[in-house]
């Protein structure tokens, strides 16, 4: 039926997935998703609202069936953000939990509501999809310009999973916990399409919390799929909770993602429970890179080595590749691969700039040490803040504070912060020095424009910014 999901096939009893207490079996969710999957039919895209709950993973599952590309949209987006992404897919159709409120530009598509419930009674294959046809258009943050789709193919996520499944040694009795947010790859791909193409179980805590945490590695779940701030509050939470130790304890696999985890974090939980946390290496753009190997020696501190299949090397600022594991030569990240991504979506000029012949730029910097394995130092730029498990741009935040009537120059950089990863601080010079916007004026400014994890934790007002002789902001001199 479906050669991303060969456990579909199955229409076993087995738990697919559970989110909360709401729980579907393959076979239900095979019912449930085909169903859906021949309402959409038809439709070049459509846009899922992508709540942390079971209709956003039915929603998705149905449109790879259907081979209609899915466009996860975080609920949390702001206005502007949304109008940019709904003109830019273009979805037909969007699909949304019954009775969930929709923002206008959503609103005005022809909608339908997920029923996990559903099923039509007929079964049988649906039309087969080509293996390059897009599966995903996940939408990055915008550095100089507004967010860009990135086009995956049902090739970059099968060869990314099984790529995974190779160096965790991820099978069909591994139950996946987590609680991230189902609108990008860590949350959606790996900790939802992940266990599914396993033939495993999917267990979404609805929102994450040490005490939800503790509790379903106690029952059955077997990895945890978190990013630092989780693994930071569980640190936190493990020194005092006997019963949460011993869950992370019996746990097969802690995974961190999505930035780098803090050694003392790391050591803290593997002083309480025993247990390594491994980190693996990824972006939208190239899915999955490298890892630490579930069957390998430790590595903490590093990314880990190159998944099967895919390529790696460091190059210097000429583009000439670095050879060497001295631990120390500092290089940019280019990758390729079957993981790679098509394009950027309406975006020809950046997919082209974005690649060295195939190998594409991650514009992300590391050294690379004993074993090949890699230990990311920082981005090549200065405006990727990784705050709380998201990769943000410092230029949409800018843009968003300049749209406030009493700025009239901002700049956004990060100091390091032990829960979030990095803070966001934004330096305004105001219009009336006399009566400046206060800081929570402003963080409210951004949230009615991007998403909230984007607002600004710290304003700092100036006179001025430090400039060079060709106007650009001088960053490295706000401390």
């Amino acid at each position: 039926m479906s050669p991303l999901f060969p456990a579909l096939d199955s229409a076993a009893d087995k738990p697919a997935v559970r989110f909360g207490d709401q729980i579907l079996s393959y076979a239900r969710l095979r019912a449930v998703a085909t169903a859906l999957a021949r309402r959409l039919t038809g439709h070049e895209r459509v846009a899922v609202w992508a709540t942390p709950t079971l209709d956003t993973a039915v929603a998705t599952v149905a449109g790879l069936l259907a081979g209609v590309p899915v466009v996860p949209v975080n609920p949390k987006i702001g206005e502007r953000e949304l109008a940019h992404i709904v003109a830019d897919s273009a979805p037909s159709l969007v699909l949304a939990p019954a009775g969930a409120g929709l923002p206008d530009a959503l609103a005005a598509l022809p909608r339908i509501d997920v029923d996990p419930l559903a099923e039509d009674g007929r079964d049988g294959d649906l039309t087969a999809v080509d293996p390059e046809h897009p599966a995903l258009i996940v939408y990055t943050s915008g550095t100089t310009g507004p967010p860009k789709g990135v086009v995956l193919s049902r090739r970059a996520v099968a060869s990314t999973l099984d790529a995974l499944a190779d160096a965790w040694q991820w099978t069909g009795e591994d139950v996946v916990v987590h609680g991230l947010p189902l609108f990008h790859v860590h949350g959606l791909v790996l900790g939802v399409l992940g266990p599914l193409r396993r033939g495993g179980t999917v267990r979404h805590l609805g929102r994450f919390s040490p005490e939800g945490v503790g509790e379903a590695l106690a029952d059955d779940g077997t990895m945890l799929f978190g990013v630092p701030t989780m693994y930071h509050r569980l640190a936190e939470a493990a020194t005092a909770d006997e019963r949460l130790t011993r869950a992370l304890a019996g746990a097969r696999l802690l995974v961190s993602g999505s930035a780098p985890l803090p050694l003392p974090d790391h050591e803290r939980i593997l002083a309480v429970t025993g247990r390594r946390v491994i980190e693996r290496y990824g972006m939208t753009e190239t899915m999955m890179n490298t890892s630490v190997r579930a069957d390998g020696p430790p590595a903490t501190g590093t990314v880990g080595v190159p998944l099967p299949g895919v390529e790696v090397r460091l190059v210097d600022d000429a583009g000439k590749p670095l050879t060497g594991d001295d631990g120390e030569t500092v290089g940019e990240i280019q990758v390729r691969g079957p993981n790679l991504f098509t394009e950027y979506l309406n975006r020809p000029e950046a997919t082209a700039e974005a690649f060295d012949g195939d190998w594409f730029r991650t514009g992300d910097m590391a050294v690379r040490g004993d074993g090949g394995c890699y230990r990311i130092v920082g981005r090549k730029s200065t405006d990727i803040i990784k705050s709380g498990g998201y990769k943000i741009g410092a230029g949409e935040i800018e843009n968003a504070l300049l749209a406030h009537p009493g700025v009239a120059e901002a700049a956004v950089t990060a100091a390091p912060d032990p829960d979030l990863g990095e803070r966001i601080i934004a330096w305004i010079v105001p219009r009336d020095d006399a009566r400046p916007p206060s800081p929570e004026e402003l963080s409210d400014h951004v949230v009615g424009q991007l998403a909230s994890h984007k607002r600004p934790r710290e304003v700092r007002f100036l006179t001025a910014l430090p400039r060079n002789d060709m106007g650009k902001v001088l960053k490295r001199e706000l401390v």
